[in-house]
C-alpha cells in the first residue's frame, strides 16, 4: 500500500501567528514535524497558504505545496494539495494527515494509524489513547472521547463523558470503564478523502464542533488505532516555552 503524509500549516493562527516558523530547540516547529514524519513515511509534503512557510520548507530540502487561503478545514487543504501532487502523475492509496503543530509526533504513532488499513473495511483511521483514571481529565470538553465497537471502529465521538456509568459514583467512572481519548490525527483512503471534502456539515458535527462526526453521520467507517504515546501540541506561545524547556532538559 502506497502512503503519503500531508502536513497542513497556516501562518495566520489566531492564538499563535507564525507558529510553524517559531523556533524550537534550534529548528522551526514545522521542520521538526516534517523530520519526525519522514522517519516513517518518505513521501511527505507541507500544505501551506503562505509563501514564507513554503520557502522555508524548500530551503532545507523539504517538499511543500501552495494551497488557497480560504479553506474551512485542514482536510480541505489536504485535498487541494493532493490534487496538485497527483497532477504531476503521482498516485497514493492512503493519505495521512499530520498536524503542523505536533513536533513530538512519534514514528510509532504514524505506524499505528497506517496499520489500520490492513483491515479492508477501514475507510478512515484515527488514534486514541486510554485516559488515566482522573475524572477531571475525562470530563474536559477539549479532550473528545471515543466509543468503539468490538472490531475497533468508532461508534461515536463526544466532548461529553461517554458512556454514562449508571449506578456508579461519578468519581469512580474512570475505574469502571476504559475511556478513550481522541488524538486528532487522521488517515484516509484516497477516494474517501475526495468524497468527505464534498460533504456538507452535518447536525452532529455542528452540535459538538467535531468534524469527524460529519463522516460518521454519513456512514463512513473510522478505524481507531490505540497508542500509548501522548501528543504534545503547540497551540500558544506558552506551549512553545514548555516545549523548549522539555528539549533543553533532555
Amino acid at each position: 500500500m502506497n502512503f503519503i503524509a500531508i502536513i497542513p500549516a497556516r501562518y495566520a493562527s489566531t492564538r499563535f501567528p507564525g507558529k510553524p516558523l517559531a523556533m524550537l530547540g534550534g529548528k522551526t516547529v514545522i521542520q521538526r514535524v516534517y523530520e519526525q514524519v519522514t522517519k516513517q513515511i518518505a513521501d511527505a509534503y507541507v500544505a501551506t497558504d503562505d509563501q514564507r512557510i513554503f520557502d522555508h520548507v524548500t530551503s532545507w530540502g523539504g517538499k511543500a505545496v501552495m494551497t488557497r487561503s480560504d479553506h474551512q478545514s485542514g482536510t480541505d487543504r489536504i485535498e487541494e494539495a493532493m490534487e496538485k501532487i497527483e497532477a504531476e502523475g503521482k498516485h497514493y492509496d492512503v493519505v495521512v494527515n499530520v498536524q503542523g503543530d505536533e513536533p513530538f509526533i512519534q514514528p510509532e504513532q504514524i505506524s499505528s494509524i497506517c496499520r489500520c488499513f490492513d483491515d479492508a473495511g477501514t475507510q478512515i483511521a484515527t488514534l486514541g489513547i486510554r485516559f488515566r483514571e482522573d475524572m477531571g481529565a475525562i470530563e474536559n470538553p477539549n479532550s473528545p472521547k471515543i466509543v468503539v465497537d468490538c472490531r475497533g471502529f468508532a461508534m461515536y465521538f463526544s466532548r461529553s463523558v461517554i458512556p454514562y456509568c449508571r449506578g456508579k459514583e461519578k468519581e469512580t467512572w474512570g475505574t469502571q470503564f476504559p475511556y478513550l481519548k481522541h488524538i486528532g490525527m487522521y488517515a484516509y483512503r484516497r477516494d474517501v478523502l475526495r468524497e468527505v471534502t464534498r460533504l456538507p456539515q452535518s447536525p452532529l458535527e455542528l452540535a459538538e464542533s467535531l468534524e469527524q462526526l460529519r463522516w460518521l453521520q454519513n456512514g463512513y467507517r473510522i478505524k481507531v488505532g490505540e497508542t500509548t504515546i501522548e501528543t504534545i501540541g503547540i497551540d500558544t506561545p506558552q506551549d512553545l516555552e514548555k516545549a523548549n524547556a522539555l528539549i533543553n532538559n533532555k
